[in-house]
């Protein structure tokens, strides 16, 4: 046995790698190793050389399997230690400019118009960007003969013939998440709505794919006034510039009753665009008050309650605000367009700090 244990024991401490020590515990004590074949001759021996030969190779295999563990964790730390000198980073060096990360302009806009609007108390709200024809549609007193409800402006969900359930269309609007926030909250009531919206558009200023904010305030003596401070000092806030004028234009949308698109004052110099100074106007948005059929689809009462709705486009304000020509640039996921319009990801638009630093 002293033989056998010298034998395993160099073998094992020699071994070079995990293979080699797997031979070696198959070699000593597999089901055909030399420790246990001298383990199965213990029943042709007399009592008395059992008694001594048995607790000396139980020792001998207990001994061989600590000295094969031991071994094991020594080549595994041996294994870690090699790959980590191998991965070794410094990481206190500066990170290179070229490598960091920006924040896409739509991304970076959301969060100055959040941050703008929930200053004036309104709240975010969120929906389904896949949604029945009834929120997207009926509820928002959209007739079943409007053109927007035609499938080449919107992308409607397959239906498999037969199925009688609502049709399901790619959201035109984030106007059904006013209808679904009203159905939950009730009245009074005071939201925005950023997020995607679908349309079958495809040219310089549209793309099936865009950004939408729409907000939303109810209560009892809500007018056209207060709709109209409202925007009056989310365009001073968002383009940083005080008392930009605007203009109310008649219009027609089938969920608010009276309805105006608005205007901002503008010129342009040398073919660049400067908002809040100059003889021009450019239509902006969409608003008005909110119609009663809307309020009463959103199971709020209409004549206890009136309110103001209006919305505009985000990736349109990010163009106007930062100079972007091309709304499909917004979409070619080009790191050298992203590199030039980005944001810091540290940059947190807020009032106090500065929207855009």
């Amino acid at each position: 046995m002293d033989d056998l244990r010298d034998k395993y024991i160099t073998a094992i401490a020699d071994a070079a790698d995990e293979a080699a020590l797997e031979d070696i515990r198959v070699q000593a004590v597999g089901k055909k190793g030399e420790i246990s074949l001298k383990m199965r001759e213990l029943g042709k021996m007399s009592a008395e050389e059992r008694q001594t030969a048995g607790p000396a190779l139980n020792a001998l295999k207990d001994e061989i399997n600590s000295a094969i563990a031991a071994k094991r964790a020594a080549l595994a730390d041996a294994a870690l230690d090699e790959r980590l000198r191998g991965e070794w980073l410094d990481v206190t060096l500066p990170a290179r400019h070229r490598r960091r990360g920006t924040v896409h302009p739509v991304s970076q806009v959301t969060e100055e118009v959040t941050a703008i609007f929930a200053d004036m108390g309104f709240a975010v709200a969120e929906g389904p960007r896949i949604d029945t024809d009834w929120y997207n549609f009926d509820a928002l007193n959209i007739p079943t003969h409007h053109p927007a409800r035609a499938e080449m402006d919107t992308f409607y969900m397959h239906r498999a013939e037969g199925d009688d359930r609502p049709p399901h269309v790619l959201r035109t609007h984030t106007s059904p998440v006013q209808i679904r926030t009203m159905e939950a909250r009730g009245a009074p009531l005071r939201i925005i709505c950023p997020g995607g919206v679908y349309r079958a558009d495809y040219d310089q200023t549209h793309t099936p794919m865009f950004h939408q904010v729409e907000g939303l305030a109810i209560d009892r003596d809500i007018s056209m006034a207060n709709l109209k401070w409202v925007l009056e000092e989310f365009f001073a806030a968002f383009f940083e510039v005080d008392g930009i004028k605007t203009r109310f234009r008649a219009s027609h949308f089938p969920f608010t009753e009276p309805s105006a698109e608005v205007d901002i004052q503008c010129s342009w110099v040398n073919g660049q665009l400067r908002i809040g100074e100059g003889d021009d106007w450019m239509e902006v948005l969409g608003s008005g008050m909110v119609h009663p059929k809307v309020l009463a689809a959103g199971g709020i009462d209409p004549d206890e309650w009136q309110g103001f709705a209006f919305g505009i486009g985000i990736d349109r304000l990010a163009m106007l605000k930062y100079g972007i020509p091309d709304l499909r640039a917004f979409f070619d996921s080009d790191l050298r367009w992203l590199r030039h319009y980005g944001f810091s990801a540290l940059d947190v638009p807020t009032l106090h700090g500065g929207l855009s630093r």
